[in-house]
């Protein structure tokens, strides 16, 4: 049987320091839920400076760490400063990624290395090292960004190395969840349609906007709070029977 859930409660970001991203209104979003927050992101500074704006808005704690998620040692040691100074971490919530709109033929090793790098070693690396901590507690819960690119082959903003990792995503998720069920451990994916961040080339036009909501069933593209809100179900206690799903909040782009 797995433990319950703590009184307090941290859950950790990863790639959540962007101004206009998915992890930064995430963090807000989980912070006013009363959840502890830890940020860890390649920008050191704005990692710690995020998080005390958390902590101020919201009364929680909350901590920040700088760390190339592409780096296993960088990651393994923003999770050990973290942890020491945060409650019970619960949740790990992967956001860190990178765009890659380079078309097949002109895709280099380096190109392939870094969008594999970051998009799922990253995810790897962060996962393994927070769920050595959550099988002591008998309690986790695991929440992996993919993209509906992965799942239509492209077909958005980046292209095939960024889909191939995104999909990687999936099937490593699927089977984490597989092995550490047993040890009250949830992993799940979220898919997300296009998004209304900066990581599709710079802020979106209108006219972008639009042409990037043609192809879904709803009127418009996604916002980081639709995103942030399915993290929090995911990370939630009540999710507690729901594992190796995927979950696509993409506005009806990919029904299966």
């Amino acid at each position: 049987m797995a433990s319950r859930f703590p009184e307090s409660r941290t859950v950790i970001l990863t790639g959540a320091a962007s101004p206009r991203g998915i992890g930064r209104a995430s963090a807000h979003y989980l912070a006013e839920l009363g959840w502890n927050i830890g940020i860890i992101d390649l920008d050191a500074d704005a990692a710690t400076s995020v998080a005390a704006d958390i902590a101020e808005q919201h009364g929680v704690v909350a901590a920040g760490a700088g760390a190339n998620v592409a780096d296993e040692a960088q990651v393994r040691a923003a999770f050990d400063e973290l942890e020491a100074a945060l409650p019970q971490v619960l949740a790990l919530v992967n956001l860190a990624g990178v765009s890659s709109p380079v078309p097949y033929l002109e895709v280099t090793a380096d190109e392939w290395n870094r969008v594999i790098g970051i998009n799922l070693n990253g995810v790897h690396f962060a996962t393994r090292r927070a769920v050595e901590s959550m099988v002591k507690n008998g309690v986790g819960r695991v929440v992996n960004l993919s993209s509906v690119s992965a799942q239509r082959g492209g077909g958005t903003f980046s292209k095939t190395a960024y889909s191939a990792a995104k999909a990687g995503v999936i099937g490593f998720s699927r089977s984490v969840a597989r092995e550490l069920g047993r040890d009250g451990i949830t992993v799940n994916v979220i898919s997300p349609g296009p998004i209304d961040t900066d990581i599709m080339g710079g802020t979106l036009t209108d006219e972008r906007k639009e042409a990037m909501a043609a192809d879904g069933v709803l009127p418009r593209i996604g916002t980081p709070r639709d995103i942030a809100a399915a993290i929090a179900y995911l990370i939630s206690e009540d999710a507690g029977f729901v594992t190796g799903q995927t979950l696509n909040v993409d506005g009806g782009l990919y029904m299966h």
